[in-house]
């Protein structure tokens, strides 16, 4: 079996990912009775995580952690020995399984992997990849990103009648359009502000049930809901690859505006895709950001593939 040691080396290696870089304070993540677990496709250990309404907590604030999300991270996965060997004849692993507990850093000095394709240098900000919470090195404001010469942004609608229980919805009709994530949602005795997070059962962008941002909530069943929602046009030259996560900006987008499901096209190229705000945006050249800057800053030179230093405390 590969996996196991065969040989020695004359340094050993400083550490491995996720591991503490220094004995200097540590803060994490606030979390009530229930809250921090491993979503449904696990957590990655010496990554970035978001947290997500897919569960409430008692203080009914978001409960489940993913290494993938939108806008800035929650926190780091610290290493401390909580991964678990699920696989027959698996022979390590750093994966933390679906529904298991965890603690969410938000501050520290922590080792991970540069996962960018340049050298992480001294003072270089790190970013945090939207899909897989993969951290890479670059001078601030330097995301990286795809990109469109003749991008727009059509508002779109639908309408569906459902129930709401707690911070779940539970659509019994759909009277028009489609549901997607990311759509924000009004009607009889539900919140201001309220979007729909992700589809949780039934029918894709239909009848079924579906996780909110805001939870607490009560709405009766066979109330009629409105939904807004905005289909972007990635069009013209395409430079890069859109996807799941990425913010948009450019001419015309005042607000953060986040692309949420491809809807036709091929992956990641020009095509349409659902984003949730409710705007219109004339034909323009737009960027997506694919990788979000992080509090954390490189402490360490690290080839790519190698293991940097990173800090959340500021120096000077």
């Amino acid at each position: 079996m590969s996996g196991f040691q065969t040989q020695a080396a004359y340094n050993p290696a400083p550490a491995v990912e996720g591991d503490f870089a220094s004995t200097n304070p540590r803060t994490t993540v606030m979390a009530a009775a229930g809250a921090l677990v491993a979503g449904a496709f696990g957590v990655i250990v010496g990554r970035f995580a978001w947290k997500s309404y897919a569960q409430v907590d008692s203080d009914n604030a978001p409960a489940v952690v993913n290494n993938f999300g939108t806008g800035p991270v929650a926190g780091f996965i610290h290493r401390e020995q909580q991964g678990l060997i699920e696989q027959y004849l698996q022979e390590s692993t750093m994966l933390v399984p679906a529904g298991f507990p965890m603690t969410v850093f938000d501050g520290g000095d922590f080792w991970v992997k540069n996962n960018g394709a340049t050298p992480a240098l001294d003072g270089m900000k790190v970013y945090a990849n939207y899909a897989d919470g993969k951290a890479t090195a670059a001078v601030t404001g330097a995301p990286n990103g795809a990109t469109t010469s003749a991008g727009s942004i059509a508002a779109a609608t639908s309408g569906f009648a459902a129930s709401i229980v707690g911070n779940v919805l539970n659509v019994t009709a759909v009277n028009s359009g489609t549901i997607y994530p990311g759509t924000t949602i009004s009607g009889t005795d539900v919140a201001t502000g309220t979007k729909i997070v992700s589809q949780l059962s039934g029918t894709p962008g239909g009848i079924g049930t579906y996780s909110l941002n805001i939870a607490d909530q009560d709405v009766d069943p066979g109330t009629v809901i409105a939904g807004t929602y905005g289909v972007f046009t990635a069009g013209g030259t395409i430079a890069g690859v859109f996807g799941v996560g990425d913010t948009l900006t450019g001419t015309g987008i005042t607000a953060v505006t986040t692309i949420r499901q491809q809807l036709t096209g091929p992956a990641g190229g020009a095509g349409t895709y659902a984003v949730d705000v409710n705007t219109v945006v004339a034909s323009a050249a737009l960027t997506a950001a694919t990788n979000v800057e992080t509090k954390w800053t490189v402490r360490s030179f690290a080839q790519p593939g190698e293991l940097m230093k990173i800090t959340s405390w500021p120096q000077g």
